[in-house]
């Protein structure tokens, strides 16, 4: 047995690290969120003055932990911090609001022995009002 390590050891320092890569190692290891992105690309014109401004700068944050800065143990999420986006702007259902310049940020803070990346989404909130003419409107007589 003693045998075996020791040309193990030879092995790993002779050959370099090409003899670690085929290391079975990440297969120890858990796996680390995957990073997926995908947008729905949604357009809201604002060049036409059919709109007001309900709330500016929400933003909706979710953090997370990762040992060693690679080995995601809790990740951050996009969908919690657009949950927490929609809680902080007060939409409402069955009211033409949207959400207008939206912003993600994704970062990573990190320390030694791990890292903390965060995502925040930040955004206006807008509601479409129907356009008002200039005719005065007929009165009924009394």
């Amino acid at each position: 047995m003693p045998r075996v390590i020791l040309i193990l050891i030879v092995a790993l320092l002779g050959g370099g690290c090409a003899s670690v890569a085929t290391l079975p190692i990440s297969s120890l290891l858990p796996a680390a969120s995957s990073s997926v992105d995908i947008r729905s690309q949604t357009s809201v014109k604002l060049d036409e003055a059919n709109f007001i401004v309900i709330k500016t700068n929400v933003v909706g944050q979710c953090k997370g932990f990762a040992l060693l800065g690679f080995i995601g143990i809790s990740p951050a999420q996009f969908t919690t911090a657009m949950d927490q986006l929609y809680a902080k702007a007060e939409m409402q259902t069955g009211k033409p609001q949207s959400l207008a310049n939206v912003i993600v940020e994704r970062s990573s803070k990190y320390l030694i022995l791990f890292s903390i990346p965060k995502v925040s989404v930040r955004a206006d909130v807008v509601e479409f009002v129907t356009k008002q003419t200039d005719q005065p409107r007929l009165q009924a007589p009394p």
